[in-house]
């Protein structure tokens, strides 16, 4: 009996310290890490929302659905945490003589949610209880900073992608997008108007989006928008304009296309989604020439000057999205992104296993 108690102080303390690291990891550390238990109840979840929100269903059946993943995921994280303290709990007053298991159960549930309506009696068990009753508050405390830290980081990540709809259209296009900053007169400010402000929201997005990882599934208030489509617009955009647009050379295009494709490979590494690293410039992209042609046709149709080496500004093309290609295309799949060209659209283009959240791999 003796040794099946100790044995029972020791896995309630293991269950307790497993789950307020997992807890600490998930809410404090500023970190791309996902824990197991974070890892498990989002698969979990996602495996039953997967279940309405099959491939064969509609895109508007499965947005509706996917819209409450990441919240109902995200509310009832703390959820998981209080019942696993519950258990270790349970097991350490019952370890600590507190009979029978019943008994140690209520005692366990009255400290941890402050109810105070049970007295275990020794002091090494009140000891317990004011451990227990401490966690608890502590796991409301992250609780209630977690969820605005959450929803700051969307309303941050959203106002920008609300703007592009403004300039490329629902969902956007890079011809679009193009073609009206001509026909405002814009062309030479789309560095400072567009490219700068992208490259802070990338910067933003892979520091948001790797410490808290939910934020990558919840979706855009409007059915057709989404962040990883309107970041691969302006990627698009930019490698475009750095390759085919003729214009003095700015360097913003450039930077704010590795500003992105850096932050989507983090992303990508967090959920353990596969991609070529270092891929070859004339490594294939699943944007073909005939598509690029079709783009450079409508652009030279509304005045946007092209540059005379179309061949040339075709392989500069490729040779940059070939950086964010794939990844991009995968995390279309992995968040089920919306309809939008040349980027969810190129799902089909591509094997996509099934995806998970896996621990980040190391490079």
């Amino acid at each position: 009996m003796i040794v099946a108690q100790v044995v029972a102080v020791v896995a309630g303390t293991l269950v307790v310290g497993w789950t307020l690291a997992s807890a600490v990891k998930s809410v404090v550390v500023p970190r791309g890490v996902i824990p197991s238990i974070t890892r498990v109840h989002f698969v979990s979840i996602r495996k039953l929302f997967n279940i309405f929100a099959g491939p064969s269903r509609p895109y508007e059946t499965r947005d509706r659905v996917l819209a409450l993943y990441a919240p109902l995921a995200l509310v009832t994280l703390p959820a998981v945490w209080a019942v696993l303290v519950l258990v270790g709990f349970t097991a350490i007053f019952w370890g600590a003589g507190v009979q029978p298991l019943t008994e140690a159960f209520a005692t366990s549930g009255s400290s941890l949610f402050t109810l105070g309506f049970l007295h275990p009696g020794e002091t090494a068990r009140i000891t317990l209880v004011f451990i227990e009753a401490g966690i608890g508050l502590g796991l409301i405390s992250l609780m209630i900073s977690y969820l605005p830290t959450i929803y700051g980081a969307f309303s941050r990540r959203e106002a920008l992608v609300g703007m592009l709809e403004v300039r490329a259209g629902l969902p956007p296009s890079p011809a679009q997008l193009l073609t009206r900053y001509v026909r405002i007169g814009w062309l030479d400010k789309i560095d400072e108007d567009l490219f700068e402000r992208w490259e802070a929201w990338f910067i933003d997005v892979e520091e948001s989006h790797t410490s808290q990882p939910s934020l990558s599934f919840f979706r855009s208030p409007h059915p057709q928008r989404s962040w990883i489509t309107a970041g691969g617009c302006v990627l698009d955009t930019a490698a475009i304009v750095s390759s085919t647009i003729d214009r003095p050379y700015n360097a913003s295009c450039d930077i704010v296309i590795r500003t992105g494709f850096l932050c989507l490979r983090r992303i990508a590494d967090l959920f353990g989604v596969s991609y070529d690293p270092d891929p070859a410039p004339s490594d294939p992209i699943t944007v073909g020439r005939d598509e690029f042609d079709r783009l450079c046709a409508e652009l030279q149709s509304y005045g946007v000057p092209l540059k005379a080496d179309l061949d040339q500004a075709w392989r500069d093309f490729a040779g940059w999205r070939v950086n964010y290609d794939e990844v991009l295309v995968r995390l279309c799949a992995l968040t089920m992104a919306p309809p939008a060209k040349w980027s969810s659209d190129r799902i089909g283009q591509l094997q996509i296993p099934r995806l998970r959240f896996t621990r980040p791999r190391r490079r």
